[in-house]
């Protein structure tokens, strides 16, 4: 099983993701477009995707050309029903793939803050059975209109667009799902510009709380995306099961 990585930033890796994907067996191969590497025209070799997060804005095309080659990309492994994973800055490429837009909310969300599951999400199959209230680690500026035909799996008064999926097998975190316990505490290091520009003054204690948070959420956030880290593996082992299936019928009708 082949699982194509799109890195936008060298402090946002894969992560925990990662490592759960490759103790299952899969084999990841990482693609920073916006160092100059080629991303594939097609699907073929690959039997999911994952799309990370970034300081990017997900809008802005002039800067960062090659997300006019990620957005249809998106759009193959979707329409091929090979499962997509898009995380934070990968989350609003999928809604914005989609016809959604990306726009700022006006804050920072950073931290161990609270997201709960819709009743939609309660019967993901991704989702279900995990505890409604959930707290993940984010970090991000921007937000995202719900697309055309997406379901809200995941929500927060602050950001009401937290977990998305659109099909069966295209999902959008906006959280980061995938951050280790080292890179956590880092989170406020990695953004510290912007935690200044909207906390001023506060911007130490705000570090601190995060710090605190960490301490307080991490392993159960880890074990959350483990959890919905297998299960999505499970999918796109699922899918491709299918694919070698019709593959092998179509092979049959020729012979």
């Amino acid at each position: 099983m082949n699982i194509l990585v799109i890195q936008h930033c060298p402090v946002t890796p894969v992560g925990l993701v990662g490592e759960t994907l490759s103790a299952l067996g899969a084999e990841l191969i990482t693609i920073f477009p916006h160092r100059g590497e080629a991303l594939p025209p097609t699907t073929h070799g690959f039997d999911g995707l994952v799309i990370l997060g970034g300081p990017q804005h997900a809008g802005d095309d002039v800067a960062w050309p090659a997300f006019t080659e990620i957005l249809p990309l998106i759009r193959r492994f979707h329409e091929e029903a090979k499962p997509v994973m898009g995380i934070c800055l990968g989350a609003q490429l999928i809604a914005r793939a989609f016809g959604g837009t990306v726009w700022p909310f006006g804050g920072l969300e950073i931290g161990y803050l609270p997201v709960r599951l819709t009743e939609a999400g309660m019967r993901d199959p991704l989702l279900a059975g995990l505890a409604v209230e959930q707290r993940i680690m984010q970090l991000h500026e921007d937000s995202f209109d719900l697309p055309d035909g997406a379901e809200l799996l995941m929500t927060n008064g602050t950001c009401a667009n937290q977990a998305i999926r659109i099909g069966a097998t295209t999902y959008g975190f906006q959280f980061h799902l995938e951050v280790t316990r080292q890179d956590a505490p880092n989170f406020p290091r990695d953004c510290w510009a912007s935690l200044v520009r909207h906390h001023g003054e506060s911007a130490e204690a705000e570090a601190a709380r995060v710090v605190g948070e960490v301490e307080a959420h991490f392993e159960a956030g880890a074990a959350f995306c483990r959890q919905v880290t297998g299960r999505w593996h499970g999918m796109v082992a699922e899918r491709r099961r299918w694919a070698e299936r019709d593959g092998r019928r179509r092979a049959r009708r020729r012979a």
